[in-house]
């Protein structure tokens, strides 16, 4: 099965990556949607607009999250148990083993490590074509979030293996290359970081009228979520510290932007504050996902599992506060007592003080804010694929 979706230019000969053919394999490439597959997305249009030829190989559905830039070629797949938005994929198929040597790439970039990742890394290791592998979660703490922390070793251990048969590696980060490397995943770890869309993310995008049509009248100070609703997350973290502040008397409001399959247990463990429960506002998206987020009055990022951390630069890129846990991703981005807190994960009577601060201080919360959006003016998406070409020509020029 494939898909094939226009790219946004002809792969002109004379383009500044025109030779470049290359193999993404990806796990998740846009059949649920989520901040690694929308950066995926945004290298692969780059990279066609600058006349390299790419091709994805990842399970695809019916009716996927967002149309897939570049062509898309189907993996087998099934369903994963007790998460059936994802899919797990299966093998290298006799048909797109196929299509992989009719497109005959010169890199291979691997996106997850699951069977076909592996699959692809000893296909391309067969022919001795490069391979950059791409870290974009923190898998090896998802234990944590089921009752099985004991796993994380033989996690760690599993992810080594994967990624020590790569030729390099690029990661989110500054922190999460310094993990890797801690980690001995690989000898060869550059940054690949994230950029932010100023169009949709700003200031300006704050709207009072939408607040108050969801029930938040305007001196109400609201603490936002953004992202899944997944356990691993921090769910619990989060609702453990929002009832922190309730015992301490702290007047706030709750805005939840997201869906996922932890919604109920979320709704029902947020606590409710003088009958005010916390706002669900569902999915958002485009020009509405930047109105939303830039109507919260601060984020509360709490997740250990970000490798970068993209809510975390959008939410600063509309001028909000931050306070998240001191992890890979938000550590990188977040100063902690200048664009917002950093705080040791699971804390939640330090999360609940440093939500507190903001909460009772506009003047300090404005400040933060107006630090976090000069911060997120770094962060141009152009100049950060360029980075991943960059590795691309590297590898291929260590092989001659």
């Amino acid at each position: 099965m494939s898909q094939y979706a226009a790219s946004t230019t002809d792969n002109a000969s004379d383009a500044p990556l025109a030779g470049l053919r290359v193999a993404l394999f990806s796990g998740n490439y846009n059949y649920v949607r989520d901040g690694a597959n929308q950066a995926l997305n945004r290298l692969v249009g780059y990279l066609l607009r600058q006349g390299a030829q790419v091709r994805t190989y990842s399970p695809v559905v019916e009716n996927p999250a967002f149309p897939a830039t570049g062509p898309l070629i189907g993996v087998p797949s099934f369903a994963i148990p007790g998460r059936a938005e994802y899919r797990f994929p299966l093998a290298l198929s006799p048909s797109v083993r196929e299509n992989l040597a009719e497109f005959d790439p010169n890199i291979v970039h691997v996106a997850s490590p699951d069977v076909v990742g592996h699959r692809a890394v000893s296909w391309a290791r067969d022919r001795d074509v490069a391979v950059l592998a791409s870290v974009h979660t923190r898998f090896e703490t998802y234990p944590r979030y089921y009752n099985m922390a004991f796993l994380e070793p033989l996690v760690v251990k599993m992810l080594r293996r994967f990624y020590q048969r790569c030729d390099a590696l690029v990661a989110p980060s500054e922190s999460m290359v310094r993990v890797l490397k801690e980690q001995d995943m690989n000898d060869d770890v550059s940054l690949w970081t994230r950029g932010v869309d100023r169009d949709v993310f700003h200031p300006g995008a704050r709207d009072m009228a939408w607040r108050r049509s969801l029930g938040i009248a305007n001196d109400e100070k609201v603490v936002g979520f953004l992202g899944r609703l997944v356990m691993e997350k921090g769910l619990d973290v989060y609702a453990a510290t929002i009832a922190k502040l309730r015992e301490r008397g702290v007047a706030h409001r709750v805005m939840v932007i997201g869906e996922g399959p932890a919604h109920s247990w979320f709704e029902e463990n947020l606590p409710a504050r003088d009958d005010k429960g916390a706002v669900f506002v569902g999915h958002q998206s485009g020009a509405d996902l930047g109105r939303a987020v830039a109507s919260m009055d601060m984020l509360f990022n709490p997740s250990i599992t970000e490798t970068f951390g993209n809510v975390t630069l959008e939410a600063m890129a509309c001028q909000l506060p931050v306070v998240a846990a001191a992890a890979t991703g938000s550590e990188s981005l977040v100063a902690d007592g200048v664009s917002g807190r950093l705080v040791t994960p699971g804390d939640t009577t330090a999360f609940a003080e440093a939500l507190e601060g903001y909460l009772t201080d506009p003047a300090l919360a404005c400040a933060h804010g107006k630090a976090g959006e000069m911060r997120a003016r770094d962060f141009a998406w152009d100049t950060i694929n360029q980075a991943v070409a960059d590795t691309y020509w590297r590898l291929l020029e260590k092989r001659g």
